[in-house]
């Protein structure tokens, strides 16, 4: 259960954050744009496993006190998948024919009401099969929360193969059954929304 309650949180915060990053970046093409771009690429050029430790050692470590480890995690994963979404709904913005835009200023629509009621959901929904993509890593991504000692499907199964020594193929293979579980539900659930 911890698993799914750190995918769905990271995938939530990623995915606001991510979308929130793209509206600037399409918005203000000039300097925003390229810091933007500079921290998304920072962020993308490293392990998530070192973001991981970041959150986990050095904001304390900066600001004093701690974070709980699963919330470490949460923030990390979020703050890992974030640049990649912004990067794909920057470009599923970018693809979307200019005249869409101008007819919707020439309207009456202010650029942010164009924004929200007529590109946005366009982008969204053909970008959902990256989505689905960039969740599914999500998911198994969570796996590396043992590095943080936050007890996920992994660990545990880890844990329980330390103990017993009896049956590690079934262990794993039983984890490995449960993450393509975990995906092809999220898959379902994306082609359902893409079918409306």
């Amino acid at each position: 259960m911890l698993t799914v309650i750190m995918a769905v949180s990271a995938g939530a915060l990623s995915l606001l954050l991510g979308i929130t990053l793209a509206v600037i970046a399409w918005r203000y093409a000039a300097i925003p744009r390229k810091l933007l771009f500079l921290w998304a690429e920072l962020i993308r050029g490293v392990p998530l496993i070192f973001v991981i430790f970041w959150l986990y050692f050095l904001v304390p470590a900066l600001f004093g006190g701690g974070i709980p480890n699963a919330l470490s995690v949460i923030l990390a994963l979020a703050w890992f998948s974030s640049a990649a979404i912004m990067h794909s709904v920057l470009a599923g913005l970018q693809a979307l024919p200019c005249s869409q835009y101008e007819a919707g200023i020439a309207s009456g629509f202010t650029e942010f009401q164009v924004l929200r009621w007529i590109l946005l959901p366009q982008a969204l929904k053909n970008l959902i099969p990256s989505f689905v993509g960039l969740f599914a890593s999500l998911i198994k991504d969570t796996s590396l929360a043992f590095i943080v000692n936050v007890p996920e499907l992994t660990m545990v199964a880890s844990q329980v193969n330390s103990r017993t020594q009896l049956f590690p193929t079934e262990i794993f293979l039983s984890i490995a059954a449960l993450y393509f579980i975990l995906c092809s539900v999220l898959s379902l659930i994306a082609r359902s929304i893409s079918n409306r």
